[in-house]
């Protein structure tokens, strides 16, 4: 039984550091704010 609590803690451990480096890196490195434009084809402007 240590064993499991073990493994199921090591994998809670990297589940855990996972989830919190992705809600830290759009904390600390903001995406850049673009303005895109494209073309739309077959519409005809009245």
């Amino acid at each position: 039984m240590p064993t499991l609590f073990r493994f199921l803690f090591i994998v809670g451990l990297i589940v855990a550091l996972f989830y919190g480096a992705m809600y830290a890196l759009p904390q600390y490195f903001p995406p850049d704010q673009k303005e895109i434009t494209k073309p739309v084809r077959n519409i005809e402007l009245k």
